[in-house]
């Protein structure tokens, strides 16, 4: 008999409960609340769709409300998808609230191509109907046309211009004796894991005011500095007289990976003025390579910023490779050379690594590190470079362990001040074959004096 009182007590309590709690309030002046004023998406490249942008619609009265309705003002025509608790629509009808309750509403965009060139804004808003009432949500998001190249065979002579962005799904390849011809402005973007292959020649030359870029179709800014994002630029043996001249490759697996030795009395690829930044693996990667660098920042790569293996030749002027890695751990130096592969005695080329003017430096104790296995040369002719290193052991030419006190490695400002100890240390490379054309000013254009600042920036 008390167990029988008691299960109606439960239940009785139980139905009191949800009728109340299912009371609807109906009064005209009653208002939702919202976790932000409008939704606002970076910039959308057309026939592609984005990530979420969330809208958490609260419910702060003590009895459920009902949104008669929930919709895009632009209709099945919105370049926006909702999705309201789970549910995809353009619009949904009698949406119950509870008391002190919320729901979520999930914004996309896809923005459908058109004729313009430039970023174009697109425009629509969330109606939220209640007791009489509209509440509204701005949406807007700024389109881009872009030009799709989906595992393309590039078999002629080709060019990238300034205007429309390049987007490269899975991969495009550069035929042998083609050439890809990437004019100043041209931005070239990759999906995820993407990569570009180069069997021809890639000759990517911006300038200083307009620079060429390679990253992520990410454009989101939760993914300005997130690694890992597409492969890398990617240089196959028949490649030859490869140029890449003011140019940002930043958030990829490895940046640039060169696979050989020049064909011909020019390096396999000379890259000139450019940033290489925020890479997985590493910012520049050759296997028995042949790779010139001159006046390049490089910088916060997850495992190396310079790593050669099995042999190879590397020459490096006038460039700052600089590793701190704020928000990633890494045991690796910075710049890494080897005469063999993955460790094996019997796999050994020769290695020439030559490096004026340069800063190696990070937050390690030791920011280079050799390794030879084979009797084949072995050269390392490092001059008027400032290294971080617990082993001085590259001639007393160089300056060890020397902070160059950059202005804010954090906000990736790496320029020096005046009072840093490595200006006026350079080498005189005023004889070098490339002066003329690229050692005889710094990555900001500026003039550069002999004996020159260390690294990318003159005083």
């Amino acid at each position: 008999m008390k167990n029988s009182v008691l299960a109606v007590l439960i239940l009785s309590f139980m139905i009191f409960s949800c009728r109340k709690d299912d009371k609807i309030d109906t009064s005209p002046d009653l208002k939702l609340q919202f976790s932000t004023d409008s939704l606002l998406f970076d910039t959308v490249f057309t026939s592609s769709g984005t990530t979420n942008r969330v809208l958490k619609i609260f419910n702060y009265n003590k009895n459920s409300v009902l949104v008669t309705s929930l919709k895009l003002a632009g209709g099945t025509a919105s370049s926006f998808k909702i999705n309201i608790n789970g549910v995809a629509a353009d619009a949904l009808e009698n949406i119950k609230i509870r008391g002190n309750d919320s729901i979520y509403v999930f914004v996309k965009a896809f923005i459908n191509p058109n004729s313009v060139n430039s970023p174009f804004l697109v425009e629509d808003e969330l109606q939220i109907n209640i007791n009489g009432n509209q509440q509204k949500i701005p949406i807007a998001a700024y389109g881009q046309n872009a030009v799709y190249l989906n595992k393309a065979e590039i078999n002629n002579n080709t060019t990238f211009l300034k205007g429309k962005p390049y987007i490269i799904y899975d991969y495009a390849i550069v035929n042998p004796n083609v050439v890809l011809t990437v004019n100043p402005g041209a931005r070239i973007y990759f999906h995820k894991d993407a990569k570009l292959f180069i069997s021809g020649t890639l000759n990517a030359t911006g300038t200083l005011t307009d620079s060429i870029t390679f990253t992520s179709d990410r454009t989101e800014r939760i993914y300005d500095d997130e690694p890992g994002q597409w492969e890398g630029l990617h240089f196959l043996r028949p490649s030859i007289n490869n140029k890449i001249n003011f140019a940002v490759v930043k958030n990829a697996l490895a940046g640039i990976r060169v696979d050989s030795l020049s064909n011909n009395t020019n390096p396999k690829l000379l890259i000139t003025n450019s940033i290489i930044k925020n890479h997985e693996v590493a910012g520049v990667l050759g296997y028995t390579a042949s790779i010139t660098a001159i006046n390049n920042l490089i910088y916060n790569c997850g495992q190396y910023l310079m790593i050669g293996l099995y042999g190879g030749d590397y020459n490096f002027y006038q460039n700052t490779l600089a590793n701190f890695n704020f928000n990633f751990p890494r045991k690796t130096p910075s710049v890494y050379f080897s005469d063999n592969l993955n460790g094996d005695a019997n796999k050994i080329y020769a290695l020439k690594a030559q490096f004026f003017n340069n800063i190696i430096y990070g937050s390690l104790q030791k920011e280079l590190d050799f390794d030879k296995k084979g009797n084949l040369a072995f050269v390392t002719d490092f001059q008027n470079n400032d290294i971080k290193t617990d082993k001085p052991d590259l001639g007393p030419i160089n300056i060890y362990n020397e902070d160059p006190l950059f202005l804010n490695s954090r906000r990736e400002n790496y320029q020096i001040p005046s009072n840093s100890g490595i200006h006026g240390k350079g080498k005189d490379l005023s004889t070098n074959i490339y002066f003329n054309d690229y050692l005889n000013k710094d990555l900001t254009g500026k003039t550069r004096v002999f004996p020159s600042s260390l690294g990318c920036y003159e005083k």
